[in-house]
């Protein structure tokens, strides 16, 4: 089975309400696809890269899963220690590179798949059929356990929208029960209405305190391929661990030029680097300058440079 572009929600301000639309939480996880013929069992990620070792507990069909030819859409989360989903954590199962530590990291990380979607059952796509049927098959062909679960649906996407914002969740995804799955895109029958605003940016310099990387000049991509400095972020997710580790990770990145269009407001003793590494940002809002407003780094990402552009 070929990997496949996952449909995507559009970003919306309004909750849609009727009988045709239902909402879910937004889980600030991880999208991984599982792909089973009867032979073997494989995951990938939204951008199509290999996810199989990563998570075992997914690979691990006849456990959760009475067909074993199949296509699953889903999310993968881990939890922080306030019990909520956390990117952060997530990202150290998804970021490894040595898959020697798995089995040590599935005890310190333990993850949950979040099925939402079916596109493909015993030998047939099903994407043409509606949300509704999908996820009748859905609920027929998976036997949740303690790492397997099926996303619930709400009818009042309003009222979830306001639990969301009590327990500081990402936000809601809302859906057409009479919609297909469109493949490679964006489509309106799903909207995504977030509580905090986040993006990705792209790192084109750091500072330093005591030798110490402590905060990142962040930047976008306009459509000439300019780096526009938005911001410079210190505080967020990363341990005192993960600076210092990522003190060693740019050595090679460092470089005279400004990688920025224009000098960035933040630029006394910045360190320059060549515009490689990516991570994914939670802001409060764009300013009139065009910069982010308390922006808080959550987690460095997979994520070409190149992808991360002004809207």
């Amino acid at each position: 089975m070929q990997p496949i572009d996952p449909m995507e929600p559009i970003a919306s301000e309004v909750v849609p309400h009727g009988p045709e639309w239902i909402a879910q939480v937004k889980w600030d996880g991880v999208r991984v696809l599982t792909y089973a013929d009867g032979l073997s069992v494989r995951l990938f990620n939204r951008r199509q890269n290999e996810r199989t070792w990563h998570y075992p507990e997914i690979t691990q069909l006849g456990d959760y899963c009475k067909t074993n030819s199949v296509i699953l859409d889903g999310e993968v989360i881990a939890l922080g220690e306030d019990g909520k989903p956390s990117f952060h954590e997530v990202m150290r199962r998804d970021g490894l590179r040595r898959m020697e530590k798995v089995s040590q990291m599935q005890k310190i990380v333990p993850v949950t798949y979040m099925i939402f979607d079916l596109l493909y059952l015993n030998g047939e796509w099903v994407i043409q059929r509606s949300l509704q049927e999908r996820m009748e098959l859905l609920q027929r062909m998976i036997v949740p356990n303690e790492q397997i679960q099926l996303v619930s649906s709400h009818n009042d996407g309003s009222a979830l929208f306001t639990v969301v914002q009590q327990h500081q969740l990402e936000g809601i995804v809302l859906k057409n029960l009479t919609s297909r799955y469109v493949l490679g895109g964006k489509d309106a029958s799903w909207r995504k209405v977030k509580d905090y605003r986040d993006l990705i940016a792209v790192v084109g310099g750091v500072t330093l305190r005591d030798g110490i990387v402590n905060s990142l000049l962040l930047g976008l991509y306009d459509r000439e391929g300019r780096l526009h400095y938005i911001g410079h972020a210190g505080t967020g997710k990363l341990t005192q661990q993960d600076w210092r580790g990522l003190t060693q990770t740019i050595v090679p990145l460092r470089q005279q030029a400004m990688p920025f269009y224009r000098l960035p407001s933040r630029h006394k003793d910045a360190v320059w680097l060549s515009p490689q590494l990516t991570v994914k940002v939670q802001f409060a809002e764009w300013t009139a300058s065009g910069t982010l407003r308390q922006p808080s780094i959550q987690s460095f990402v997979d994520l070409p440079a190149a992808e991360c552009v002004l809207e």
